[in-house]
């Protein structure tokens, strides 16, 4: 049986080799290094546009939203921050493209991170744009170690357990569900750690990062799962175009 193609979507960014310094598609390699332990193929996905989501969709056997820098507020209708880095409008774009299409093929996805917040925010969910400002326990969350309540009857739970020891800061949560998703992981102040698509073969989001590390029973759920579905060069039979796409701002929809 062929081992599953896995995207993973990538910065674009400037770089630096040897004299040259030019704009080139970027990822940490630790994303491509667990694929690849669990048996899968990484494909690396420029953010070229949303147009060429679909075609991903119809061609890949899974998608990894990875992390990265916080999403547009104004994708999901809140002010923009200064506090926060430089939108990257193109990344944005696409992933918030390709995140739906991912949806509506039934195609296997997990979000690590930012990549979780662009899931609920395709959904039609929102963000708390500035964490700190939210809630009491900030420090919890953006220095350092944690605990992660899993629910151990979610597709979550049966890939890492009851519990997980999340290591990466964040200035960014949850705010508002986006439909079709459920919460199955959360912090002590009930801040929601992990998210999963209803109906959906494996849709699968998370506010750590499983790929640093030496556990992987999270990638090697996703490509276990991508290995069951296989590619795909339509919509798979039975998926159901879930709704939150039209509750976006437009800008978000181009």
């Amino acid at each position: 049986m062929p081992r599953p193609l896995i995207g993973i979507t990538s910065y674009l960014e400037a770089a630096r080799w040897g004299d040259w310094v030019r704009e080139a598609v970027l990822s940490p390699p630790a994303y491509a290094r667990a694929v690849e332990r669990a048996g899968g193929v990484p494909v690396l996905l420029p953010s070229l546009g949303p147009a060429v989501a679909a075609e991903h969709a119809r061609h890949l056997s899974g998608v990894i939203l990875t992390g990265g820098g916080e999403l547009d507020p104004t994708l999901y209708g809140a002010a923009r921050d200064e506090r926060l880095g430089e939108p990257q409008p193109h990344r944005d774009r696409f992933e918030l493209a390709l995140a739906r299409a991912a949806v509506q093929a039934g195609l296997p996805l997990l979000g690590v991170a930012r990549g979780m917040h662009v899931l609920n925010v395709a959904q039609g969910g929102s963000l708390i744009p500035w964490l700190p400002d939210a809630v009491d326990s900030h420090e919890l969350h953006t220095g350092g170690g944690h605990v992660v309540q899993v629910s151990v009857s979610s597709r979550l739970g049966e890939a890492v357990g009851d519990r997980v020891e999340a290591t990466a800061p964040h200035r960014q949560a949850i705010r508002r569900l986006g439909a079709g998703l459920t919460p199955v992981a959360w912090a002590d102040d009930q801040i929601v750690e992990g998210v999963e698509l209803r109906d959906h073969p494996f849709g699968v989001g998370v506010q750590w990062h499983p790929e640093r590390g030496d556990d992987d029973r999270l990638v090697a759920a996703l490509v276990e799962a991508a290995a069951r579905s296989g590619p795909r060069s339509e919509a798979r039979p039975g998926a159901r175009d879930l709704p939150g796409a039209a509750a976006l701002p437009e800008e978000a929809r181009r």
